[in-house]
């Protein structure tokens, strides 16, 4: 093995961001395991990764034996796990304590930066979760990296353009003017895989910020309407009606209002300066392009990604 490659195992690899880790990993060198329970239900995707050189591991997370003997096989563990399973990552860590020797862990965060944001309630208890995981991994002293990888692009394209109804009308979410940073998702597991590998990035919050990938949602659809020659009409939800909903609707349902009202309302991705001691992604490797936003939409015209739904049940 050479020296610049790391075993990485990932949990979560059959889910939505967790298949771009996978494909990142192996893309770019690394010995790659995916974690899996034996009675997985995602037989073609484990297969797909199999094909392309992922190692298959089985196993539950109460397992903590079989967990701790997977761990002393890698380098390095990426969790991508659902939000259902946030606090089984405590598990991991717990594991990742007696295995001694894990270099980096990268909990399943990817989202905004959650320790400088104050969302709505239902996205704060959120978010509360995810801090959880950030404390215990600091307090047990395990080499790790936060990554704040912001809006998944291709994700929130289709959520907000929503290009397969071939429909007239277009939601805005407030006024429309919050700048969000969108990120294509290939970019996303390129860039983690670098970082988790990064001597650089140990023990730091690593922020995905490229230029080129913040817009607001007006600047989002006027470019839709360049590319695809059409005129939709604007339908803007406004910003109490979204605090309502989050007020209103019960838990589950709620969060996925307040995740809207904080990114694209308030605009929590991008309503903070990055300092001396921020460190973020494009600047770490100036030679590694990412996707502009423009350039998402042309591949949304060529070869549309499917869109996909976030678990939160």
């Amino acid at each position: 093995m050479e020296k610049n490659e790391s075993k990485i195992l990932i949990f979560g690899g059959t889910g939505y961001i967790g298949s771009y880790m996978v494909k990142a990993s192996i893309k770019l060198g690394h010995p790659t395991y995916v974690f899996s329970r034996p009675n997985s239900n995602n037989t073609e995707i484990l297969d797909q990764h199999r094909s392309t050189g992922a190692i298959i591991v089985q196993g539950i997370l109460d397992d903590h034996e079989k967990l701790v003997s997977i761990l002393k096989e890698v380098d390095v563990v990426i969790s991508v796990l659902p939000y259902p399973q946030v606090l089984d990552q405590l598990k991991i860590v717990d594991a990742i304590k007696v295995a001694g020797n894990i270099k980096r862990f990268l909990p399943s965060d990817f989202g905004v930066e959650e320790d400088r944001v104050s969302p709505l309630p239902p996205f704060e208890a959120f978010l509360e979760k995810k801090r959880k995981i950030r404390r215990a991994i600091e307090a047990a002293n395990i080499p790790y990296t936060f990554v704040s990888a912001n809006c998944f692009g291709a994700y929130f394209v289709n959520y907000l353009l929503r290009p397969f109804d071939h429909n007239q009308e277009i939601t805005v979410y407030g006024t429309g003017e919050a700048n969000a940073v969108l990120n294509y998702e290939e970019d996303i597991g390129i860039f983690t895989v670098k970082v988790a590998t990064d001597p650089r990035t140990e023990n730091r919050v690593v922020i995905y910020r490229p230029p080129g990938n913040v817009i607001t949602q007006l600047e989002l659809i006027s470019m839709w309407e360049k590319k695809t020659g059409k005129t939709f009409k604007r339908v803007h939800v406004p910003e109490e009606e979204i605090v309502t909903l989050s007020q209103t609707l019960p838990d589950p349902q709620n969060i996925p209002v307040s995740i809207l009202h904080s990114v694209f309302v308030k605009g929590a991705t991008a309503d903070f300066d990055l300092g001396e001691d921020d460190v973020e992604a494009s600047s770490l490797y100036p030679d590694l392009k990412w996707t502009t936003m423009d350039e998402l939409l042309d591949i949304f015209l060529q070869n549309p990604p499917k869109s996909a739904n976030a678990a939160f049940e």
